[in-house]
């Protein structure tokens, strides 16, 4: 039996990117009888851990439950603003190795998601060697690069991953790009590395055009199926929205722009309001968020075309989903992006008319040319980024290694 501990997570059946992948890593695994995971979760704060809202959740203590045959811990986390999260990762670590070594765990692998705890990793690092374990890594994107952090968080993201590659024994990389950028910038430490993508849900949505549900959304939103482009994501500087939104405006579509997105009290929406003035244009349509994962797949599906605006990370689930579901995606032109959607998207730059004039084109394809564009994703995703095809590189990276 290989133990995996898996730290980084704040928890099990949130939508999130690693709570994502945490769930569905379990939920395959669930009777795999060659692997245990110990899964880290927050106890309290943002995105905290509540089991009992987890169908097949079995609580064992106030701390402590199983889902998917993971054995699942809470960590309690101070509230000490953007150090919490470095704090949680730490808590855990600890927890991971007075819990290796009171079960008398042989060969344990500790699994890191992201590069948070860099100054802390040579003395884990030891810890668990001393314990006969391994420390694998999955270090995420480019968070140092991200707009929303001061350069001196900037500086720090940049100082903890490369204390975190130098400290780990195995590197998994969700993206072909950051493995190359990990032998490149980090070729001093001649990290061990190997590829394995994040994984997307292939099914349709189980929802039908006549369901209450969605046709009672299109009407809040005054928004109407097929008549629209699509984006779901952060919202964030990286994520090009300013962009996005310009050169919609600049265009000639008589579609909207609906926009999937948690703006509430956010900075940015305020700065962007200013230098698009996109409210003067009734097309662009900031509708909220949308928690209900089978409705926002149904809005996935109904899309004329979506954006993706991403430039900073690995493989981005988001993108993956558009992929799995909306026939037309127009991707930044990037190499993260090229790399997942290669020939089953169309491609824009920042260049100022470049995405207008996409826009124009795409209102105007045949539907034959749309439908071929479709089914190269499909196939795209089906083939290298579903679920069962990942969590099965996953279990050989644990396994053999």
């Amino acid at each position: 039996m290989q133990h995996v501990f898996i730290v980084g997570s704040k928890s099990m059946g949130a939508y999130g990117g690693y709570e994502t992948f945490v769930n569905k890593l379990t939920e395959y695994h669930q009777n795999n009888e060659n692997i245990k995971y110990h899964v880290a979760c927050k106890a309290n704060g943002d995105g905290s851990m509540d089991e009992s809202k987890l169908e097949g959740a079995v609580k064992i203590s106030d701390y402590e439950f199983e889902y998917h045959n993971a054995h699942c811990f809470k960590i309690n986390v101070p509230n000490i603003g953007p150090a919490s999260a470095i704090y949680y990762d730490v808590a855990a670590l600890k927890y991971c190795c007075k819990y290796i070594k009171e079960n008398k765990i042989d060969n344990p692998v500790v699994y890191i998601l992201a590069c948070r705890i860099g100054p802390f990793m040579a003395y884990y690092k030891n810890k668990i060697h001393k314990l006969g374990g391994k420390v694998y890594l999955n270090p995420d994107g480019h968070e140092w690069m991200r707009e929303k952090w001061s350069p001196a968080v900037r500086k720090y993201w940049k100082l903890s991953e490369k204390m975190m590659v130098k400290n780990s024994d195995y590197i998994i990389c969700d993206s072909v790009n950051i493995e190359k950028y990990i032998q490149s910038d980090y070729a001093v430490f001649e990290p061990k590395t190997t590829f394995v993508a994040y994984g997307a849900d292939t099914t349709k949505s189980t929802l039908h055009s006549f369901d209450e549900k969605v046709v009672n959304w299109y009407k809040e939103k005054d928004v109407t199926p097929g008549e629209y482009y699509l984006v779901v994501g952060r919202f964030v500087p990286e994520n090009n929205y300013e962009t996005m939104i310009k050169e919609f405006m600049a265009s000639d579509t008589d579609k909207d722009f609906v926009i999937i997105t948690n703006n509430n009290g956010n900075p940015f929406y305020e700065k962007l309001r200013m230098t698009t003035n996109f409210e003067s244009d009734p097309r662009i349509k900031f509708v909220g968020t949308v928690y209900d994962q089978e409705l926002l797949k149904k809005i996935r599906e109904d899309a004329f075309a979506y954006f993706h605006g991403h430039e900073v990370g690995g493989t981005n689930p988001s993108l993956l989903e558009a992929l799995a579901t909306t026939n037309l995606n127009l991707l930044l032109d990037v190499g993260f992006n090229r790399e997942v959607g290669e020939d089953g998207a169309l491609y824009w730059s920042k260049a100022e008319g470049d995405l207008a004039a996409l826009i124009n084109k795409a209102d105007k394809l045949p539907q034959s040319e749309i439908e071929a564009l479709a089914a190269l994703a499909r196939k795209r995703i089906a083939d290298w980024y579903s679920w069962e095809y990942i969590v099965a590189e996953y279990e050989k990276v644990f396994l053999n290694y």
